[in-house]
């Protein structure tokens, strides 16, 4: 299953946040466009956008059956952005954004659509420790741990085989 461009998009909001030894990139002006450009660009609300990625982190990180106040959490975040559903184009209905900061609105739209897809739980942290990169997981079986196994996969596993052969 290949990810969407909601997904792609998703993925390098999240990973713009300060993790490892890399900074966050909201914080460098030379960053901040490729970070924000796939929902339209920069924002004056820079705070507001690393509030809600990292409720979005945290929505990744939680068990999907404890996450309702994580999302209501989330929801709160973003209540000053709203939509109203425009049906100018026969047979089509579009959610164009009323209220708020356009980027946040942008980031809300791109979660809801890989919600609504099912996707969600396919956004992912790395399970290596000293990385926690968010992935999006394209294997059927939802399983994949790590962003890369060639790089993480492979030293915790070299790591795990050291400590059980001491």
């Amino acid at each position: 299953m290949a990810s969407s461009s909601h997904e792609e998009a998703l993925v390098t909001l999240l990973n713009s946040r300060a993790y490892s030894t890399l900074p966050d990139k909201l914080d460098l002006p030379e960053l901040v466009e490729d970070v924000l450009r796939p929902f339209g660009g920069t924002t004056g609300q820079l705070d507001l956008v690393r509030a809600v990625r990292d409720d979005l982190v945290g929505l990744v990180t939680v068990d999907p059956r404890d996450s309702a106040a994580d999302w209501a959490a989330f929801s709160g975040r973003v209540s000053s952005v709203t939509f109203q559903q425009d049906f100018s184009t026969p047979g089509a209905v579009r959610l164009r954004q009323v209220s708020g900061d356009p980027v946040v609105g942008s980031i809300v739209l791109s979660v809801a659509a890989v919600v609504e897809a099912g996707n969600w739980t396919r956004l992912k942290l790395c399970a290596n420790d000293l990385c926690t990169e968010v992935f999006y997981d394209t294997t059927r079986s939802r399983t994949r741990r790590w962003h890369s196994y060639e790089i993480c996969g492979n030293r915790t596993n070299v790591a795990a085989y050291r400590a059980r052969n001491s």
